[in-house]
């Protein structure tokens, strides 16, 4: 049986879009550790990120304000009041599993809590908290 050359490319770009959130935060601290010699991902920093009340905003001062103080539970957001599904990967395994798509939500939400985009640092720090990283 012969495989078609068109299913092998749709096949192998599947493969290459599909990613785990330790991927992205690699990825990220890759990019960190270029501007930042000897950078590694922390839990701490990225709890630090989360639960910071930044100010910028007064109906959306911190992470917390949209996805709650629990990020394995859901939430709901502070203006438009609809839902949102857990940030936690452990408690919704489609997070972080797209860098398109984690590059468009924390440039979005960078922008509205901390005021401008988040560092390569900050991301990978982020996942790392939300993975149950070191």
């Amino acid at each position: 049986m012969r495989t078609s050359p068109i299913l092998l490319t749709i096949l192998m770009t599947a493969s290459v879009q599909a990613a785990t959130p330790t991927d992205l935060m690699k990825g990220y601290a890759a990019e960190a550790s270029r501007q930042q010699a000897g950078f590694t991902p922390a839990a701490k920093r990225g709890a630090d990120l989360y639960q910071r009340n930044f100010g910028i905003s007064a109906k959306m001062p911190s992470c917390t304000s949209c996805h709650g103080d629990d990020p394995t539970q859901g939430g709901r957001h502070s203006v438009t009041t609809k839902a949102i599904k857990p940030l936690a990967p452990a408690a919704n395994p489609e997070r972080f599993t797209d860098r398109a798509k984690a590059d468009k939500w924390f440039g979005r939400n960078c922008k509205e809590v901390l005021g401008r985009d988040c560092t390569a640092a900050e991301k990978a720090d982020f996942i790392a908290f939300l993975t149950g990283g070191r």
